[in-house]
Parts: structure tokens; C-alpha cells; sequence
């Protein structure tokens, strides 16, 4: 066997009879038929390297990187090319597990910054190191509810994006929770539904801001009506808009979580990307992962070390709040450059420019005649409109264009009319903006 295979031929024989096959193709049976792939792979003969990189230059020219004109959770915000630089140094990327102290001070401390960071853009009173993405983060966020609140019962918006929910239902199905829809009116939450649903029985909501369609909705008095039946508030945030909205502080929420990616992370076809959260320093010890702490060592120097570690590491794992036991240590490290080199006036002129960007491009669709008002509520940088254009022939024109953009998320929102997504960030020209609604008001069925 080769050495880096431990398995012996009666080991792999034995391995396979424990699960019922006879050869390794016998694993991907259930694969169908028409999706699986029999070809032989066009791949070119052995190169030179020389032939090699010019054979790759080759294709990569025929990539073509459209205009984004799209969100839902990813925004194609400017990266500074510093942070790619300063992310990929040695001491960064070969940087020990933070679990020894004495040899990851580097590590521990711009950690550390990233928690003071989070902490300072949602006004709550701790942070962790970070989570995988902003999806497992809300799910993470309902565990912690369910044990402050002891409950076993959860309501979340029907405005939450559905990406978003279906982890949490995936995470709630095998821990036997139940999810109980709050319904949306005019695109946000429907306040006369929630009250009805708030009972002695719930353990929380889960809402979002700006919520799916993009819409900045109005939280205050929901904390209240809920910490009166001793049940919290969980609030999803895109990050980066934390620098011009109210803060799930200022809402009254427990626990604010969310994604980062919109912090300067490329697209990067979906990830990886980067999750938050952060609560109250009365919830500190339920929340998930680690928490980086400043201390002192016996010279009276500062240090960092981990003042919360993995749970499971621990106690019992089936006592444990979660079982996550890392963390997205780099692009944490990616946040917290972005975050620094941005300031607070850079990340608040950065939403600033999106607003403006976005509500010229809304304008401009409605004044077509091909785009119509889905709802008359406040948005930052992204936002729904309705049109009864086909939708292939919509994603034809934009790809002709070189264009990203009208993303399909409701085909049956009114009669024949169907809901399409927009979204402009800084980097979004008005050329460029001018040329989409060129496309766009051009269409007819």
C-alpha cells in the first residue's frame, strides 16, 4: 500500500462489506442515470510549463466577469487589493490554533479586534470569534434562544430570506424544534399576526434588516412585547449597513448575528464567507464557538488568551449549547482589515454611495414602464420591483449584455407579475447603471 494510505486490501474489503457493497463504484449508485458523467475528459496531453501557462492564459481569457447588479446575502462590494496582500503573509496563513496562547499571539489578537468591531457596529456588549456564515449563525442564534428561554418554540419572519430559513428548519428538524412562520404584509412583518402568535410557549423571532426584499423595517416595541412573555428578540444583520441603521441594540435584541461577506469580500462564486454574532454580557456563556479575552502575563505585559472555548471540548456534548468548535479565522482576519482600513466615515460613505446608486436605478426602471412598485417601503441598497417581462428573455438580453442582475425570487407575487431583485453597491457607475435600464427598457414581450 502506499504510505500514505493506512487501509490494507482486507481492511477495504471488510469496509465494504459493512456497508453492503461490493466495489467503490457501488457509492455513487444513486446517482441517476442521466445526471452522471461517461465521457472521457477533455483533457489535453501532457505540457511543457511553459505550454502549460499559456494553455491556461488561454482560458482564462474567455472568462467573462459580469456586471453585478444582484444580492440576497452576496454584494459585490470593492476589496482592497492591501487586504489580499496583508491576509496571505506567512504569519497569517500558517498561524497555530489559537488553543496555545504562547504561540499564537498574532492570531488571538486580531481576533480580539474582530470581536470589539462586531461588538461596536451591533452595540451589543460581546461578540465571538466569528461563525461560518451568516445562515449557520441565525441557526446557531435559535439553539441559544432555545436554552436562555428554555422553550422549545420559535417564530421567524416570514420576510427572513428563504436561504436563511432553511437552515434554520434544517437545524430545528434534528433537535425536534418547532418553527412557526410570522406571515409578511406589504413586505414586511405583519404586526397584528405576531401578537396573535406570542405566547407563554415561545422562545423567540427571528427577523432580518433590511429583510429579503431589501426593505429597512421599523423593530421598535416587537423587544418589548416579547421580553414581556421572557422570550427574545434574534436580529439578522448585513453587517456593513450597521454604519448608517439602527443597531439590533437599538431594537431591543438578545442577539444579533449575521453575514460579513458584504465587508469587502469578493463574490468568490459563494464563499467562503464569513458569519457573526454577538449578545448581551448576561448571555456571554451560551454563545457558541470561543471568545478571545485580553489579559496580562506575569511580566504585566498585555496578552490575549481564549476566554471562552468550544463547548464540547469540555463537558458532555449532548449538554452542549453547540458543538462548533472552530471558527472563519481568516476572513475574520479579512474583516477586520477591511473594517480598519475603511473607518467608521469610509464604511459609512460606502452605504451612502449604494443608497444613491440604487434609488437613481429604481427610478430610472419605473419611469420604463416595464417595472412597477412591489412595495412602498424604505430601502438601502437593494431592493424588488414587479414586471410581467418573461424571464428568460430578461436573463437573454442581460447576458448579452454582460449583466447580472433581475434575479427571479417570487413568480406568482401578483397575477402574471412576478418579483425581481436589484441591488447597487460603490462600485456600480451611473454608466453603467444607465446602461442596465438601456437593456432592460428595451424589452418587450
Amino acid at each position: 500500500m502506499f504510505k500514505y494510505f493506512p487501509h490494507t486490501e482486507n481492511d477495504l474489503f471488510a469496509m465494504k462489506a459493512k456497508i453492503g457493497i461490493r466495489n467503490t463504484a457501488d457509492l455513487f449508485r444513486d446517482i441517476p442515470e442521466n445526471v452522471a458523467f461517461r465521457r472521457d475528459y477533455d483533457i489535453p496531453s501532457a505540457m511543457s510549463e511553459i505550454e502549460l501557462r499559456k494553455h491556461l492564459e488561454a482560458l482564462a481569457a474567455e472568462n467573462k466577469t459580469p456586471i453585478v447588479f444582484s444580492g440576497m446575502g452576496a454584494y459585490d462590494h470593492y476589496n482592497p487589493a492591501i487586504i489580499a496582500q496583508l491576509v496571505n503573509r506567512e504569519e497569517f496563513l500558517t498561524a497555530y490554533t489559537p488553543y496555545q496562547p504562547e504561540v499564537a499571539q498574532g492570531t488571538l489578537q486580531y481576533i480580539f479586534e474582530f470581536q470589539s468591531m462586531v461588538a461596536m457596529l451591533s452595540g451589543m456588549e460581546v461578540a465571538n470569534a466569528s461563525m461560518y456564515d451568516g445562515a449557520t449563525a441565525t441557526a446557531e442564534a435559535m439553539f441559544m434562544g432555545l436554552a436562555i428561554a428554555k422553550r422549545n418554540k420559535f417564530l421567524v419572519s416570514a420576510t427572513v430570506s428563504p436561504f436563511v430559513l432553511d437552515v434554520i428548519k434544517t437545524y430545528a428538524h434534528f433537535r425536534g424544534v418547532e418553527i412557526v412562520m410570522v406571515p409578511m404584509k406589504d413586505g414586511v412583518i405583519d404586526r397584528d399576526e405576531l401578537l396573535a402568535l406570542i405566547g407563554d410557549d415561545i422562545a423567540g423571532l427571528i427577523v432580518q434588516k433590511p429583510n429579503f426584499y431589501g426593505i429597512i423595517e421599523d423593530y421598535t416595541g416587537i423587544a418589548d412585547q416579547l421580553h414581556a412573555k421572557k422570550a427574545i428578540l434574534i436580529e439578522n444583520n448585513d453587517i456593513s449597513t450597521l454604519a448608517v441603521l439602527k443597531t439590533p441594540s437599538d431594537d431591543g435584541a438578545d442577539i444579533a448575528c449575521g453575514d460579513c461577506q458584504s465587508l469587502g469580500m469578493p463574490l468568490a462564486f459563494g464563499g467562503p464567507y464569513l458569519g457573526y454574532m454577538a449578545t448581551k454580557k448576561a448571555y456571554a456563556r451560551k454563545l457558541p464557538g470561543r471568545i478571545v479575552g485580553q489579559s496580562f502575563d506575569k511580566n504585566g505585559k498585555r496578552a490575549y488568551v481564549l476566554t471562552l472555548q468550544a463547548r464540547e471540548q469540555h463537558i458532555r456534548r449532548e449538554k452542549a449549547n453547540s458543538n462548533i468548535c472552530s471558527n472563519q479565522s481568516l476572513m475574520a482576519l479579512y474583516a477586520t482589515i477591511y473594517l480598519a482600513l475603511m473607518g467608521p466615515d469610509g464604511l459609512k460613505e460606502v452605504n451612502e454611495m449604494a443608497y444613491s446608486g440604487a434609488h437613481y436605478l429604481y427610478d430610472e426602471l419605473l419611469k420604463t414602464g416595464k417595472f412597477f412598485v412591489a412595495f412602498e417601503q424604505p430601502f438601502l441598497k437593494e431592493f424588488v420591483v414587479k414586471t410581467s417581462l418573461p424571464p428568460d428573455l430578461i436573463r437573454h438580453a442581460l447576458d448579452e449584455a454582460g449583466m447580472f442582475a433581475a434575479v427571479v425570487i417570487d413568480e406568482t407575487a401578483s397575477g402574471m407579475q412576478m418579483l425581481l431583485n436589484f441591488a447597487v453597491t460603490e462600485k456600480r457607475t451611473k454608466k453603467e447603471i444607465d446602461c442596465l435600464v438601456a437593456v432592460l427598457g428595451g424589452l418587450s414581450c
